[in-house]
């Protein structure tokens, strides 16, 4: 995890490339998209949880 310093350099970066309006949405985005990947990683779990137990 990037630490203090580097999520400014970060911020600094995106709003010079993507302007002061986008961030915001941009962020969320990036939120929204983590959030998916989570639940997807969650349901793979599960699922292989569930494979082993039928194996077993």
């Amino acid at each position: 995890m990037p630490g203090g310093m580097e999520m400014m350099v970060i911020l600094l970066i995106a709003v010079l490339l993507f302007g002061a309006n986008k961030v915001p949405k941009l962020a969320r985005s990036m939120g929204e998209a983590q959030g998916e990947f989570k639940k997807g990683r969650q349901e793979l779990e599960q699922e292989l949880e569930a494979q082993t137990e039928v194996s077993d």
